[in-house]
């Protein structure tokens, strides 16, 4: 929850003009519970989309995630039904196996030098889904985005002001 990264797109999201809503999931900081191997935090995600609905029921709901994060919101976008989906270089090894890809748009943003989730085979995996994001690929950045964060606020700002507002 306070990854610069996590922290980023949800400073992104709140100048664009939307509710920005950040957790973590069981188990982490000061949450209850323990890892559950993604089931769990699937579940953790789709309980606080029904609670960003039930507090702002006027407002689109857009997800976000982050690695570990970015597999969860890419698990739970069809059933969650948002608006938009950002993933920072996803986790696409933890998607669970009857995974099924997201209907809404997409934004997918990797770092081309990332050493922990390596960006070449998100990017061809991306790319052979019926309805591919529109990939991100920042040169020379790695998993955390150090140095480059704006690059990630860049293109989140691109990718969502034309139906949230601008900055």
């Amino acid at each position: 929850m306070h990854n610069k990264v996590v922290t980023t797109l949800a400073r992104a999201f709140a100048h664009l003009g939307a509710v920005s809503v950040r957790f973590n999931f069981r188990g982490v900081g000061l949450s209850a519970g323990e890892y559950d191997e993604g089931g769990g935090e699937r579940a953790d995600a789709l309980a606080v989309v029904r609670y960003v609905r039930a507090q702002w029921p006027h407002q689109r709901v857009y997800l976000g995630g982050f690695s570990f994060g970015g597999a969860v919101a890419l698990a739970v976008a069809r059933e969650a039904d948002p608006a938009g989906l950002v993933t920072v270089a996803p986790a696409i090894a933890r998607l669970p196996s009857d995974f099924e890809p997201p209907s809404c748009r997409w934004l997918l943003v990797h770092g081309e030098a990332d050493d922990i989730v390596p960006a070449p085979p998100v990017v061809a995996w991306a790319a052979r889904l019926p309805l591919p994001p529109q990939i991100v690929l920042v040169d020379g950045v790695g998993h955390f985005f150090h140095g480059h964060l704006q690059a990630l606020t860049d293109a989140v700002t691109t990718f969502f002001a034309p139906e949230l507002g601008t900055i």
